[in-house]
């Protein structure tokens, strides 16, 4: 039923589970569905949308979902911004996740676009502000944080919070892998087939396929196919 749900025909459970544990989790996800189908009076949203509970939604009209939405227990989603919040499909949102696309309502902020088969850990957060785009097949780790949004600081005679802000963005492409507790600041672009070590702070954009990590992140490896097998092995940058 997953593997359709998906249209992946090699999803398949890699452990066994006793009929017990089975009943917890349909059970489980037979009450996401009963509350999905609530929340899909308000937003947008293609095929089974699971929702958990404590789960909050300000400006729901701004939210576009594709097919099989997950959102666990706790997540708040608010879209007020320019462009909402955009998601396709099999995106999950874990336990406790937030995005917010406007932080001060005098400034209005961008949104949030997330790709098919993205996969956001618990705690995570996302600022849109300035606009935050993640591609498709991503796995963002559990407390992993993106701001995409500066405040200016520069006048040591101003109160700092009075100097205004910038916004450049956020970009994250395909099949990046952020790492637990990373954080991305505003003006980053992380190209296609990233990972980023738990715990890094992005200050700059990493190239296409590196393995980077670190107080501030640098590229530590980069991720080549190897042409005879079709192994992935990790040479020095």
């Amino acid at each position: 039923m997953i593997a359709k749900l998906k249209r992946d025909p090699n999803y398949k459970w890699e452990c066994r589970y006793s009929t017990r544990d089975l009943l917890i989790i349909l059970s489980g996800r037979a009450g996401q569905v009963l509350r999905g189908c609530w929340l899909k009076l308000f937003i947008k949203t293609q095929g089974i949308t699971f929702v958990g509970t404590g789960v909050k939604v300000k400006h729901a009209h701004l939210v576009r979902a594709g097919k099989n939405l997950i959102l666990e227990d706790g997540v708040y989603l608010n879209a007020l911004s320019e462009r909402g919040i955009q998601i396709g499909d099999n995106v999950s949102i874990s336990r406790d996740g937030s995005i917010v696309c406007t932080g001060v309502v005098a400034n209005k902020g961008v949104g949030v676009s997330i790709g098919n088969n993205t996969g956001i850990n618990a705690g995570a957060f996302i600022a849109g502000q300035g606009g935050v785009t993640i591609g498709k097949d991503v796995i963002i780790g559990p407390g992993a944080k993106i701001f995409s949004e500066n405040h200016v600081f520069q006048n040591h005679d101003a109160i700092i919070k009075s100097q205004g802000v910038t916004r450049q963005g956020v970009v994250i492409g395909n099949n990046c892998w952020i790492g637990a507790a990373v954080t991305i600041l505003d003006g980053v672009e992380i190209g296609d087939g990233c990972v980023i070590a738990a715990g890094s702070v992005i200050n700059k954009s990493i190239p296409a396929n590196s393995v980077a990590g670190g107080v501030p992140a640098k590229v530590i490896k980069r991720r080549i196919t190897n042409q005879n097998n079709g192994v992935e092995v990790s040479r020095s940058a």
